[in-house]
């Protein structure tokens, strides 16, 4: 079908209408996951890495409008009005294999800094550095991937007694990270860090 309204050139085809609903989708999750970092944040359930700073901040001010609206009109506060106070920190997030990228400016946005593509609409998801990027994120649901990192590491490369010392070394320093990670997602979620502490370095 996409291959043919391709060729075909048909705007508002079947293609277009299949994207529209992706589309769509996408944000309806984008707004679910926001809502559910944003319902973590009220449980003092804190996320971990550079941007988390932030994205309390961001949550802070919803906090506030919330708090004015219920004061003027307490009955009519519900879902709803989260959710619309919630959209505009979901529409900037994208969401990784081991991160949330909340990108608000892309100036700030390492991958594109180290892509020399400082000007891009979207950030390069894929090349993230999460542990050093200003506007990432990690939360509890992303740990297991850290911690899986490092296990792998562990087995697959350090525990190799014929891995070269050079290449033990990176090893070492990719498990280093991964832990410290895994480390800093336990002591947010319980509460025990200070917001914005950096998850990677």
């Amino acid at each position: 079908m996409a291959t043919t309204e391709g060729y075909a050139a048909r705007p508002g085809g079947h293609q277009a209408a299949f994207l529209a609903e992706v589309q769509a989708e996408e944000e309806a999750e984008h707004t679910r996951l926001t809502a559910a970092a944003y319902e973590s944040y009220r449980q003092r359930e804190l996320p971990s890495g550079r941007g988390t700073r932030d994205l309390i901040a961001a949550f802070r001010a919803v906090d506030e409008e919330l708090a004015a609206h219920e004061t003027q009109h307490p009955v009519l506060t519900d879902d709803r009005r989260l959710e619309r106070l919630l959209k505009t920190r979901a529409e900037t997030l994208h969401v990784g294999a081991a991160n949330y990228c909340w990108f608000t400016d892309p100036k700030r946005a390492l991958c594109l800094t180290l892509a020399g593509t400082p000007d891009a609409t979207e950030p390069l998801i894929g090349m993230c550095d999460s542990a050093r990027c200003p506007q990432a994120t990690h939360h509890p649901q992303h740990r297991q991937t850290w911690a899986d990192q490092a296990k792998n590491t562990q087995e697959v490369f350090l525990g190799n007694p014929r891995l070269a010392p050079l290449e033990r070394r990176r090893a070492q320093d990719a498990y280093d990270r991964a832990m410290r990670i895994v480390d800093a997602i336990d002591a947010a979620s319980t509460g025990l860090n200070s917001e914005g502490t950096d998850s990677g370095q």
